[in-house]
């Protein structure tokens, strides 16, 4: 083989593996079947459901993110999820939405999605957004009804209802389940406590006051 046809064999052939290799970290797998509705009740997850057989059309709708919800509570918000654990008929296809309401006030706190990247459709009303990156620059807007919003994957994120009416968002993410941790309910609520001292030494104040804040978010018990 000539040495020009040889290197145009390895340019090609490595182009082909740095292809592959994107397409992998790109995000999940092609499916190997139709689909897979979950069986959320086996045992077995192996980074994700199992499949049952017995599919109807039910599992894959879901009519609870048509209306407002509560958001009679502290932070003035609630998250209506849309995901696999709502509609088994997800699992493998790697979407999911949610329904998230805002009282007037109201406070959807710091989280972050570490499976998703997400986008906001802003139903009613206006709200502050903003995003930190890993650099602790924030990246933040107001939108009114009619707009969209990108919070990107991993990254912490809020939004914030500082209008006199009710906001009401839908939000779209590319994980079938995107996992939710709250910064404050993970440090400060996890089971067992994270260390005082820990807490104390990152947030640079008093073990009073980190006591407070965990009294504050501890699970109520009735």
């Amino acid at each position: 083989m000539a040495a020009a046809a040889r290197r145009i064999l390895f340019v090609f052939v490595f182009g082909l593996f740095a292809f592959s290799l994107k397409q992998v970290s790109a995000g999940d797998p092609d499916m190997l079947q139709d689909l897979c509705v979950a069986d959320l009740n086996n045992p077995v997850k192996v980074n994700g459901f199992a499949c049952k057989s017995n599919i109807t059309a039910e599992d894959f709708g879901f009519s609870g993110i048509a209306n407002p919800g509560a958001t009679n509570n502290t932070m003035g918000s609630l998250v209506t999820a849309a995901n696999v654990q709502r509609i088994p008929g997800l699992n493998t296809l790697g979407v999911s939405m949610a329904r998230i309401d805002y009282a007037p006030g109201g406070l959807n706190p710091p989280h972050t999605h570490p499976r998703a990247t997400e986008m906001v459709f802003v139903l009613e009303g206006e709200l502050d957004v903003g995003f930190i990156t890993t650099a602790n620059v924030l990246i933040s807007k107001k939108i009114n009804k009619g707009d969209t919003f990108v919070f990107p994957r991993g990254l912490v994120h809020f939004q914030k209802n500082n209008g006199k009416i009710p906001a009401a968002v839908i939000a779209a993410f590319n994980s079938q389940l995107p996992g939710t941790q709250s910064i404050a309910v993970t440090l400060f609520a996890a089971s067992p406590s994270v260390p005082d001292d820990v807490l104390t030494k990152a947030f640079q104040v008093g073990t009073k006051e980190v006591e407070k804040i965990k009294s504050r978010l501890a699970p109520k018990k009735y």
